[in-house]
């Protein structure tokens, strides 16, 4: 039985179910992509890029469909899905309009007597295995580089997103790219796993748990394919000080509940310096009272939205009376709804015991953890002690004390005075138990790509 289909989590009900693929469709699959990547690699790279700007524009075109499509499918607010589709785009577009120059060739000095130039040359077909969080941004910062490079694209989408999955598919058909340049998957475990050990395949590129990360990256290895991973992680948000104490938690409430905490770089670890911690709690617990839960589509002042699955409701429900039961404290929220929805409520948690299982899990939801610290090495401390090293920020009204501290995070993307900052030109990826590699902006444009040395002896 298929795993895939799209079970609404504000109601718990299954609208549609996808068939899973057989084995020969997967063969015809890698088929396509490889052949197609013979072809669409010899393509002018202007022509490519024209593809990819006009796949952008379709999605703008297309906004009001894809988003309440990902509303249906996974419970973010219609307005969410609405800031996702145009990021998405925006990111399919910079590498539509910047790739091309991003992939240019260039000379180095040599001491052997000719010219050395190295060259951008497309690697073969890729193989992409994506979250539900973000069903549109994770493929595009992934899909949209490759294709302008010359590269092919097989994408195996979360089990819950067969809509948006089908949808990107046929945007990207619609705007030029051709037959077997890109095509979606209805793919099993073992099916992943063969398309990797394919010879015609040549990388993967996977955003999701350490654990399916260590599983991705192991088939990677060996069978020697390039592997890109983003596993997630427990980002701190350091607060050193503040002239508005109550202004800086909203900020951190705000990016901590958004698609119901349910984000890869999510400042999960509030860190707060001890003489504005209580002002700091207080007001996060203003914000937590009196919310209920809302209809995605239509949500209402003081509403959250369902998380994507009852199974991760459950989860975040499980874990958060685990880090109760080792002696944290639920200051508001921790109420998990009623089934079949997904409903868990925002929700703010202290006292976490450092010796503690808790400590170093990710919380996949609302809940905003939240630490006391003294100075600014024992924030420093704190913040570095954690296995993952996805991003960090450190908040303060003198600039250059928290430069300092952000510059000392073992993270792989820094912030100062904001908890993230992404654009499409921007890096994103992290390290430690984060992962590898970097999607986004110029270095995303070079994880799939043969940079060949091109030597002519004088």
């Amino acid at each position: 039985m298929s795993n895939y289909r799209v079970q609404n989590p504000a109601t718990g009900e299954v609208v549609e179910t996808f068939p899973e693929a057989t084995n020969a469709e997967i063969e015809s699959t890698v088929t396509s992509a490889h052949s197609t990547h013979l072809t669409w690699k010899d393509t002018d790279i202007q022509e490519r890029a024209s593809v990819v700007r006009r796949a952008a524009e379709i999605f703008h075109e297309r906004k009001d469909e894809l988003a309440k499509t990902i509303s249906v499918e996974m419970g973010k607010s219609y307005a969410e899905s609405v800031d996702e589709v145009e990021f998405a785009a925006d990111i399919i577009d910079y590498y539509g309009v910047h790739g091309p120059s991003l992939a240019t060739d260039y000379q180095i000095p040599s001491t052997i007597p000719g010219t050395a130039r190295i060259e951008s040359l497309p690697v073969g077909a890729l193989l992409g295995v994506m979250p539900w969080n973000f069903p549109y941004y994770q493929v595009a910062r992934f899909a949209a580089p490759n294709l302008v490079l010359g590269n092919t694209i097989m994408l195996k989408h979360a089990d819950i997103c067969g809509r948006s999955a089908l949808l990107i598919e046929e945007i990207f058909h619609a705007a030029g790219v051709p037959a077997g340049g890109y095509s979606h998957l209805f793919a099993n475990h073992d099916q992943i796993a063969a398309i990797i050990a394919d010879p015609r395949v040549q990388g993967v590129s996977l955003t999701g748990s350490e654990r399916a990360g260590a599983i991705i990256g192991a088939q990677a290895g060996q069978n020697l394919k390039k592997a890109v991973l983003e596993l997630g992680g427990i980002d701190p948000m350091v607060v050193l000080d503040a002239d508005d104490v109550a202004a800086v938690a909203r900020e951190a409430w705000e990016f901590r509940t958004y698609n119901a905490g349910q984000v890869c770089n999510s400042n999960k670890r509030l860190i707060v310096m001890d003489d504005i911690y209580d002002d700091f709690v207080a007001e996060l617990v203003r914000l937590g009272t009196g919310l209920t839960p809302g209809d995605p589509m239509n949500l209402g002042e003081g509403e959250y939205v369902p998380l994507s699955s009852r199974a991760a409701a459950e989860t975040v429900d499980a874990q958060v009376k685990k880090a109760v039961a080792e002696g944290a404290r639920v200051l508001i929220g921790g109420e998990l709804g009623e089934g079949p929805a997904a409903y868990y409520s925002p929700t703010v948690l202290v006292d976490v015991p450092r010796d503690s299982e808790s400590y170093g899990e990710e919380l996949f939801g609302p809940v905003a953890t939240v630490f006391k610290v003294g100075s600014d090495e024992e924030a420093l401390e704190l913040a570095n002690d954690c296995a993952l090293g996805l991003g960090g920020s450190v908040f303060s009204a003198d600039e250059g004390r928290a430069d300092r501290v952000a510059a000392r995070l073992e993270v792989g993307m820094t912030h100062v005075n904001t908890i993230a900052a992404e654009a499409a030109e921007l890096p994103f990826g992290g390290v430690k138990r984060s992962g590898f590699g970097r999607e986004m902006g110029p270095i995303g444009m070079g994880e799939f790509v043969n940079k060949r040395l091109h030597f002519i002896a004088k």
